[in-house]
């Protein structure tokens, strides 16, 4: 994930709009502009009109807290299953194997050869060549979790013992984790970009005897053998294009087999299922959470399945034609919960990485389709920091073309636009059609020209991003709200929802209230919208914190009714129609040495919008009257006005440490201040330049790309001790 930010940009990088004149000759463009202006003018006095509201959400009554309570208008009971007697994952996996026995299920693209670049430095950059993908079906998926099921009993695991992934996402993920389903075992999620210390934590916490993991990861595992007390089996995933190994000889008293010779022993002696009930835990899912160690959130077979059965609700006519591109980590709940939507709906998985995923991504070999171009996916899911970063890289690519690219796509984008907040035949008619052909196509290529709808999660997506995709991939999106302690199953807005800044209405698995915070001034008795922290209830909320009953305690509750509630510590206010909004976070709000409240995630967003920022923390002290701030530079950004400026320099550290780089960064975030209408006193009074950037891998962000405050403080507590000095 640490690379995945920039994946989608090279693309652009490589784009030539200038081309269009050239490809579709001068009257020809000429020409869609005076269509593109004169029709839809005559046609909009007769058809073009608002779209009239409707209500999504619709308070309810259940009891509890005083407090404002919201459901889904289309249910009067909660969901809990996609279909009678999926009541477990096991059973949901099981029974769609069958519905769609024939159908192609897994995709993995074929390893033909690794190659080495040399760049201009000396240094040498991997590339590596995929065919095409090979699929296995929804029958031969069920027989190989099947077989790697017996197989782990045969290895000789202890079913009342836990067995951990940790492993990049791939198909061989998904068999394993319904693998263990098939014999009730529980499964511990890490991600493979966690750290030794929280990694060693989550093994021993958890009493792990049988680690699931990449054939990479077994070099790291040699490493801290001797912390890890209960480990005795490790199976590793063969990968062909990977040739890192551990030693297997320091490994003692550990049985290392490969996946492969574990479905082989499984297959040569069946044993039959020990399927799990609804409430029995299915995952203990281990956070790269913001602050110290990760906690592991106990989840259900109920909480997986009822959040599944919710969003098959809200996608339009998700089905077996569908193709779903899987590049985000497994071990992150947004993915889980999505490719759990997708098995359910006997969709097609393609499995791909943040490094190929385009045909211009960092591994792939020049002449070598990216994972988009060769699966042609038809839905796909990212967090906001990718989508962020693919539209300022398109935006960034048309003004450099300058001229008629650049007029033709501002203007089209600006009749685009008109049209998805204005009218139904304006975003969808005879213009909509003739600019995805003259402009949009191209753009929409880099992921493979057949997404008809996005799933997007894991933070805030800004209004730009959002509107962005809607124009220029020409697909809704699907914002959601959700944590790992809710399995991603909170609030998710609906494709006919063309507004932006909002996560939509509760999920009909669950209900959704606000709790006055009187101290932060959030109050469900304002107006014109109530506010106040946001608590789900329902089928969705999980079990609580592995070995850790006082956190539990702090955050879930059972009303008088039986309701689960978790407090989420977000603050949202809801919309008349029913549509809930993110507005901030109880412990982003520091109070200032003079007394005023400052909001420090609400300001970083707003921050973020500086083209000269890559990354962004904002740190407020109680005991002074100002904040300050650590930024990531956007490189390219910073170093095209350093050469315009005429500043010299050796390198991107050195420029980072100019004074004059570092005023042109604070001009820039004053702008955008001023744009949102920040007070004086959220602007920072002084900011830190870093050169490196912030990654899952480095420890300062989590997977979804959030940043992680308490490591970044601890990192550069010097550089904030200075910024105050």
């Amino acid at each position: 994930m640490g690379d995945s930010k920039g994946c989608f940009l090279e693309y652009f990088h490589s784009g030539d709009y200038s081309s269009l004149w050239k490809s579709h000759g001068a009257y020809g463009i000429v020409g869609a502009v005076v269509v593109g202006i004169l029709i839809p003018v005559i046609i909009s006095s007769f058809f073009i009109g608002k779209k009239k509201g409707k209500l999504r959400g619709v308070p309810v009554d259940v009891g509890g807290d005083s407090a404002y309570t919201v459901r889904n208008s289309r249910v009067t009971e909660l969901i809990e299953v996609p279909w009678e007697g999926a009541t477990t994952m096991a059973h949901l996996f099981e029974q769609s194997c069958k519905r769609n026995s024939r159908n192609q299920f897994l995709g993995t693209r074929k390893f033909i050869e690794r190659d080495f670049v040399a760049a201009s430095d000396g240094r040498k950059f991997e590339k590596l060549h995929f065919g095409e993908y090979e699929w296995q079906t929804y029958g031969e998926a069920f027989d190989r979790a099947c077989n790697f099921a017996s197989g782990l009993i045969k290895l000789g695991h202890n079913v009342d013992t836990r067995a951990a992934l940790f492993s990049e996402t791939r198909a061989e993920w998904l068999i394993a984790f319904q693998g263990c389903f098939r014999q009730n075992i529980t499964v511990v999620t890490i991600y493979a970009t966690l750290g030794e210390d929280a990694l060693i934590h989550a093994l021993n916490e958890t009493s792990t005897s049988t680690l699931i993991c990449d054939s990479k990861q077994l070099k790291k595992l040699s490493a801290i053998s001797t912390s890890l007390k209960t480990i005795q089996n490790v199976i590793y995933f063969e990968d062909g294009t990977s040739k890192e190994t551990g030693d297997f000889e320091s490994m003692s008293g550990w049985t290392v087999m490969s996946f492969t010779e574990v479905e082989r022993l499984g297959k040569a002696s069946p044993i039959p299922p020990s399927l799990p009930s609804k409430n029995e835990v299915a995952v203990v899912m281990y956070t790269s959470g913001s602050t110290g160690l990760p906690k592991g959130v106990m989840i259900t077979h109920g909480n997986i399945v009822a959040t599944a059965a919710a969003v098959i609700t809200v996608i339009p006519e998700l089905n077996s034609k569908d193709v779903y591109l899987a590049y985000l980590p497994l071990a992150h709940v947004f993915e889980l919960a999505a490719e759990s939507v997708m098995v359910a709906t006997g969709c097609r998985i393609g499995y791909g990485s943040p490094l190929t995923l385009t045909d211009t991504s960092n591994k792939v070999k020049k002449g070598t389709k990216g994972d988009a171009s060769a699966l042609k996916p038809t839905l796909m899911a990212a967090v906001p920091a990718i989508l962020d970063r693919v539209r300022d890289g398109v935006l960034k690519k048309v003004d450099g073309t300058g001229g008629l690219a650049k007029t033709l796509f501002t203007f089209a984008y600006a009749r685009r636009l008109a049209a998805v907040e204005g009218s139904w035949f304006g975003a969808w008619g005879l213009e909509k059609m003739l600019w995805d052909l003259i402009i949009f196509k191209k753009i929409r290529s880099v992921l493979g020209g057949d997404i008809r709808f996005m799933l997007c999660g894991g933070a805030p997506l800004s209004g730009d991003s959002q509107r962005f995709i809607n124009i220029c991939m020409g697909a809704p999106i699907g914002q959601g709200y959700g944590l790992t302690e809710t399995f991603a199953g909170a609030a998710f807005s609906e494709a006919d929802d063309t507004t932006v800044g909002r996560v939509g209405p509760p999920l009909p698995c669950c209900y959704i209230k606000l709790v006055s915070w009187e101290e932060g001034g959030y109050k469900t008795s304002d107006k014109p919208m109530p506010r106040g922290e946001i608590i789900i209830g329902g089928h969705s909320v999980t079990a609580g914190y592995f070995k850790n009953e006082e956190k539990t305690n702090e955050v879930y509750e059972i009303d008088e009714r039986g309701i689960r509630w978790f407090y989420s510590g977000d603050i949202g206010r809801f919309h008349p129609d029913g549509c809930l909004e993110i507005i901030d976070r109880k412990k982003d709000i520091v109070k200032l040495q003079h007394g005023e409240y400052i909001s420090l995630g609400k300001v970083e967003s707003a921050l973020l919008s500086s083209n000269y920022v890559e990354s962004i923390m904002l740190h407020a002290d109680p005991f002074h009257s100002n904040c300050v701030a650590l930024v990531v530079p956007a490189r390219k950004s910073l170093e095209d006005w350093a050469q315009n400026a005429g500043i010299k320099y050796e390198d991107f550290s050195e420029l980072c440490e100019k004074a004059e780089a570092v005023s042109e960064v604070q001009q820039s975030l004053a702008k955008v201040a001023k744009a949102a209408k920040l007070d004086k006193f959220e602007l920072p009074a002084k900011i830190k330049l870093l050169p490196d950037p912030w990654t899952p891998e480095s420890g300062l962000v989590t997977a979804a790309l959030k940043i992680k405050r308490e490591q970044l403080k601890a990192k550069f507590k010097d550089e904030l001790k200075n910024l105050y000095a």
